[in-house]
């Protein structure tokens, strides 16, 4: 299996991403750039990767004593429009969160159409972390600044793994874990102290 959406039985062999390192190396960045109240929209609650990304998110939180508030987190869909959904609840919020990490790429551009309803700026008044890096990030107003998932690999371990199996060679570990990787454009930005 190429990144499951849950634990995979523990003989079914499967690749997926550092999803927790992910989801804190985001929350680290923008919290480095001075943010305090980040909000979160995570995919939906039964996914592990879901969970891991926003258990990472509270790690990043919860490490340098900033106050993990549930009212920050949002469930998703990883599409477009529940980031829009989701995005809009957070920014409607009596006092909105200063950055959002989104659980994908796509979470972000609907986070990002619901800043420009509002007439907020990105990243001036708002900075955006996405998750994924697909390719057309980069080329977004502003560029997103995203945790690449590596994703070609994923596949390629995948296929080495499966060769493995056909030809009867045991596999060294039945589940491999890739390392995710901050790419930083420009939808982050310093929050003004």
């Amino acid at each position: 299996m190429v990144d499951p959406a849950n634990l995979p039985e523990p003989d079914l062999p499967s690749v997926g991403a550092t999803n927790w390192a992910g989801g804190m190396a985001a929350t680290d960045h923008l919290i480095s750039l001075g943010h305090r109240r980040i909000g979160a929209i995570t995919g939906p609650a039964d996914y592990l990767c879901s969970r891991a990304r926003v258990d990472g998110y509270r790690s990043a939180l919860e490490r340098v004593g900033a106050e993990f508030d549930p009212a920050l987190v949002r469930n998703g869909d990883f599409q477009h429009e529940g980031g829009f959904i989701r995005g809009s609840e957070l920014l409607d919020m009596p006092e909105p969160p200063t950055a959002i990490f989104a659980g994908s790429d796509q979470q972000a551009l609907g986070v990002y159409e619901a800043a420009r309803q509002r007439g907020l700026r990105i990243p001036q008044d708002l900075s955006v972390v996405g998750f994924d890096d697909l390719p057309t990030m980069r080329w977004v107003s502003p560029p997103l600044t995203t945790v690449r998932q590596p994703l070609a690999d994923m596949g390629r371990v995948a296929a080495e793994m499966l060769c493995d199996l056909v030809d009867g060679v045991p596999l060294r570990s039945q589940r491999v874990e890739l390392a995710t990787e901050l790419v930083v454009r420009e939808s982050t930005a310093p929050w003004p102290a």
